[in-house]
């Protein structure tokens, strides 16, 4: 049976806590996926993987392609509610991941308690650059519906920025901005499109200290734009430069770790990790990166899953530990920046398995 603890030292933990907590937790859920999930524990097996096993550093980080190669998950069929997907690249399979109600809720309640981390309590008015999601393609965005659907929950008077043609709606945006543009109110949406809408094409708005008031969340990388990504200290000042909006914050996250995401401090600019989350960087063999300022491969882990076995991940983007850098508000969580995506992109790991 799998328990989740609801914790209230989200980001205000110490190191030994966060170790007796998480650790101990993580290895937990291991070895449930190992006993209930056949394809999970074939690859334990293959890799010799001792269930006995009490360093997180040993357990086996899955390449995320894996989920597009199998079917995985913990609990019965007929106990799954829903099935995410990932949009997959170059004509690729997507990611497939089976939620159970437990698995779902918990995901809800742990981003909510980030996400409140930023905005506070207050539900606030929000701009969504992007479409209604009742007009996208399903089949074609699932993920992305996932993300919109995921934060939407943040936000009163949701407005779509996008029409369905991707072109941005201006008398919806001059009609929200009038109502709200004087109080808080909350912009979430994809980097790409916020760098595509905001910045290459800039909105023509009358008057642009209107958003001075907004609180941009925004994530998902570059996608299809990456010739054109600039670093993130130049999309902040842009934004600021253009728009005068200063609380702008990126997280990372992954479909095949939803809910468990990494915002990124204010203060120092790094990616921190929360009590239900931790990272390794890995090398090119997949040792551990102990060093600060050293890239590798990015290791995602994770408490949130537990209807499928996407505990320890091995994601496709470069990284390096950050954790020189002295940060109040980050307190003792682990520090890390990342570097965008490897050039070799498919990683091979365990997934030859």
């Amino acid at each position: 049976m799998i328990f989740f603890e609801k914790r209230s030292d989200l980001f205000s933990y110490s190191k030994k806590n966060k170790i007796n907590f998480f650790d101990n937790s993580i290895i937990k859920l291991v070895n449930f996926h190992y006993k209930n999930c056949s394809n999970y524990k074939k690859i334990l097996l293959g890799l010799k993987y001792k269930l006995n096993n009490k360093k997180i550093s040993n357990i086996p980080a899955l390449p995320v392609s894996l989920f597009k190669r199998f079917n995985l998950h913990s609990v019965k069929i007929d106990k799954i509610i829903k099935i995410l997907k990932s949009s997959g690249t170059s004509g690729s399979d997507p990611s497939k991941i089976f939620l159970d109600s437990f698995n779902s809720k918990n995901q809800t309640w742990v981003l909510s308690k980030i996400v409140e981390s930023i905005i506070g309590k207050k539900r606030l008015p929000m701009l969504i650059v992007d479409q209604d999601p009742k007009g996208i393609n399903r089949s074609s965005y699932n993920a992305r519906i996932a993300a919109i659907n995921g934060f939407s929950i943040f936000g009163k008077s949701i407005t779509y920025l996008l029409n369905k043609n991707n072109k941005v709606d201006f008398k919806k945006l001059n009609y929200f901005l009038n109502k709200f543009g004087n109080e808080k109110f909350l912009i979430f949406g994809f980097t790409n499109l916020i760098f595509e809408h905001f910045l290459e094409s800039k909105l023509k708005i009358l008057n642009s200290m209107n958003l001075k008031n907004g609180i941009i969340i925004h994530g998902g990388g570059w996608k299809k734009l990456e010739r054109k990504a600039i670093s993130n200290k130049i999309f902040k000042k842009n934004l600021k430069l253009n728009y005068n909006i200063s609380k702008i914050y990126n997280y990372y996250g992954l479909i095949e770790q939803t809910g468990s995401i990494f915002v990124e401090c204010p203060k120092c600019s790094c990616f921190k990790c929360s009590i239900y989350s931790d990272i390794f960087i890995r090398d090119k063999n997949l040792n551990i990166i102990k060093k600060n300022k050293q890239k590798g491969f990015l290791q995602v882990l994770s408490l949130l899953p537990t209807s499928y076995p996407g505990n320890s991940l091995l994601t496709e983007d470069i990284a390096e530990l950050r954790n020189d850098i002295k940060c109040k508000s980050c307190g003792e969580s682990k520090k890390f920046t990342i570097h965008g995506r490897s050039k070799n992109s498919e990683i091979r790991g365990c997934a030859n398995i």
